[in-house]
């Protein structure tokens, strides 16, 4: 009824302008029904000439959106399935030009260290041990007497068989990564061979960057000498301005009004007794459950609550209301407030700490958990015992032995907490003991080690709330300023920030936006505005407006860059810092000629400096920074030898050799050979898919469906 009523309010104009507006959406869609707009091809995507199905690729979308529940966006389903998705059929293509395959025992094996598997008593022999054979009799019957179940095992085994697959590629590579004896021994050297060096340097500071010019047909022979650095995905650049309907202070005002109001009695016609009822107002009504579900927009809360579930900023004042009081309106979490203490109860709230021990089958236990229901209780009453001790630390006792997941942070520390808030067990116990009791008590979740720290008064507040939003009269008035800042916006695209000005909008910008992106910064996710700036149809100083939760956008496509090759002006920001340095460098180079490192040093006017102990693995000149070009020239010069000048990261140098300190050989260099393995081993897998991943030819349309 509220957009009815929105509509009904609207001025002939504005309907017009709305008619016009469908009727030209109607005609788009038709002419893009017939070519235009965006493509949507019948595959997603294509690696390698292999085919990624698009309903293949909704399917797994909307599984993995069910299995996260609210913790991801449709866009971040996406951007996961797909890099799944080419994950498998890049690895797999390698897999089958080797002829890799996965045997029946390496399935087995794997499933062997799943530990929900090999720790289930169904899978196991009498001594506790994994039994494949028993596994296997089980599968055998689920595909005869459970069909579904035996679906999803035998999409969970293929999982397992590209898992399998995986480990034995990647063995196989790391097999092939060792390490010679001339590389462990180079690597002992590069981190303990020394060098004492003397140097002058010209720091590139000492030129001004004002004085260096770099045009643009220096920064074009740079890209084309380095064009794959500068190889880029499609882009766009957007401007837009956000309109938000959020409620004047007259709407506010009113909100206010309106709830004081209810606090008063008020008049109502009894149609059965044909005479006017006085229905009592929140300050007085007896009725307090009634009352809130008619006139609040939030619920009424029976539970008796602590100090700390109290807005902050209104805790103490609340806490401290007698029985009957009223506070309010007071404005909370995008709400406008007034709260009544209903009641008081003294110790309604207890802090304590617990220490759980799960078992198996209990509702905290994860793969990992070993422990009988007997074993659990018996480890409970042990840590019982320990806590008693005098002087125990129980937050020690919980961290170390606690398998609820906060223990680590908290020691167990559960806060203040009231009644309906723990499982029944647990809240008998703590509510029915004194300060500082300890006991053991059993719940789904296992055996608890419990200490009551505090106990403390609680609170029942009945809370009658209105959302503080626009009202029809200020969204209508947003609705006209927007919808004429879009048809101004439209005469004069070209000063779209000049308009915008006038109407006392800020423009934001956008750059960069990629087809598969969603956020877009200062608006958050707002896939549609990426959509429309990527359809084939939208040109350069188009303008649209865009209704989003909280308002409305006016956004303007301000560039369109194709998959390519940087151009001058946009590599400039990077290339050109880069040829101010090598042009700094030639100047310098040219001042730092002579037969030694004083005549260089008098030339310039500086002093010859001096660094020791250098190593290969740490090129860092102390007072200058990293240097590995000017260290590692050093390294290879001869004691005395004054070397040309050398283009370091900041600034030349011409460095001289002062000694050498060469580390004593070893017997064997096993440790810097297993080191080096490691450190190859331990990246080989994401490297060798990157570089498979470089070379795959990739054919993306998930910004055409998505």
């Amino acid at each position: 009824m509220a957009i009815l009523e929105k509509i009904r309010n609207r001025t002939v104009f504005l309907i017009v302008i709305i008619g016009l507006a469908l009727f030209a959406f109607v005609i788009s869609d038709v002419i893009s029904s017939r070519g235009g707009g965006m493509n949507h091809p019948t595959e997603i995507g294509k690696v390698n000439g292999k085919e990624i199905s698009t309903e293949s690729f909704r399917f797994q979308v909307e599984n993995l959106l069910r299995s996260v529940g609210g913790n991801a966006t449709t866009m971040q389903a996406v951007n996961r399935v797909w890099d799944e998705n080419v994950r498998n059929i890049v690895l797999n293509q390698q897999f089958e030009k080797l002829g890799l395959s996965v045997e029946k025992d390496q399935i087995l094996s794997v499933l062997s260290k799943n530990q929900a598997i090999a720790q289930n008593p169904e899978f196991q022999n009498e001594f506790g041990v994994f039994d494949a054979s028993k596994f296997v009799n089980y599968i055998a019957m689920l595909k005869s007497s459970n069909p579904a179940l035996y679906e999803q095992w035998r999409m969970q085994e293929e999982g397992i068989v590209e898992m399998a697959k995986q480990q034995t590629y990647f063995n196989l590579i790391r097999s092939g990564l060792g390490v010679t004896q001339a590389e462990a021994e180079m690597a002992y050297h590069q981190e303990n061979d020394k060098a004492d060096i003397k140097y002058v340097t010209l720091q590139y500071s000492s030129i001004a960057d004002s004085t260096i010019n770099v045009s643009d047909k220096d920064i074009k022979a740079y890209i084309k000498k380095h064009e794959k650095e500068f190889e880029r995905e499609a882009y766009r650049n957007i401007q837009y301005v956000v309109v938000n309907e959020m409620a004047s202070e007259q709407d506010k005002q009113a909100i206010k009004d309106e709830l004081v109001a209810l606090l008063q009695p008020s008049i109502v016609y009894n149609s059965q007794t044909k005479s006017n009822d006085t229905i009592s107002g929140f300050a007085k009504t007896n009725r307090i459950a009634d009352f809130v579900a008619k006139n609040s927009q939030l619920p009424y809360d029976s539970l008796f609550v602590g100090k700390s579930q109290l807005p902050v900023a209104f805790a103490d004042t609340l806490f401290a209301l007698p029985k009957g009081a009223i506070y309010g309106p007071y404005e909370d979490a995008g709400y406008y407030k007034i709260s009544r203490m209903i009641d008081k109860q003294a110790n309604g709230s207890v802090e304590a700490s617990h220490i759980l021990i799960a078992y198996q089958g209990s509702q905290a236990a994860n793969p990992n958990t070993s422990l009988t229901k007997e074993q659990a209780k018996a480890k409970a009453e042990e840590l019982l015992a320990k806590a008693k001790v005098k002087d125990a630390d129980f937050a020690a006792l919980a961290r170390e032995n606690s398998d609820d997941p906060s223990a680590s942070i908290r020691g167990g520390d559960l806060g203040f907490f009231q009644r309906g808030m723990m499982v029944k067990p647990f809240e008998d116990f703590a509510f029915s003991n004194p300060i500082g009791y300890m006991g053991v008590v059993e719940t789904d979740f296992g055996f608890h080690v419990i200490k009551i720290t505090n106990k403390a008064e609680a609170v029942k507040l009945a809370t009658i709330a209105q959302k503080i939003e626009a009202s029809d009269a200020t969204t209508n008035e947003l609705f006209t300023k927007v919808t004429r800042f879009e048809m101004d916006a439209n005469e004069d695209v070209k000063n779209f920030g000049a308009v915008a000005s006038k109407s006392e909008l800020s423009v934001l910008r956008a750059d960069n936006l990629n087809a598969n992106d969603e956020y877009i910064i200062g608006l958050g996710n707002n896939r549609q505005i990426v959509q429309w700036a990527f359809t084939k149809d939208t040109k350069v100083g188009e303008i649209k407006r865009f209704q989003t939760p909280t308002g409305y956008v006016v956004a303007q496509l301000t560039k369109k860059a194709e998959k390519g090759i940087s151009t001058t002006e946009e590599a400039a920001p990077f290339v050109k810092p880069i040829l101010i340095r090598q042009k700094k460098a030639e100047l310098l180079a040219e001042k730092m000629k002579g037969a030694s490192l004083e005549e260089i040093a008098s030339a310039n006017k500086t002093q010859v400096q001096s660094a020791n102990a250098l190593t290969m693995n740490n090129p860092i000149i102390i007072g200058v920074g990293r240097e590995p070009k000017v260290v590692g020239t050093a390294f290879g010069l001869k004691s005395g030898q004054v070397s040309k000048p050398i283009e370091g990261e900041n600034g030349v140098y011409v460095v001289e050799v002062s000694s050498t300190q060469p580390a004593t050989a070893l017997s064997e260099y096993k440790a810097f050979a297993q080191s080096i393995e490691n450190l190859r081993t331990g990246r080989a897998s994401q490297e060798v898919y990157n570089a498979l991943l470089k070379a795959s030819d990739i054919e993306d349309n998930r910004s055409s469906i998505y």
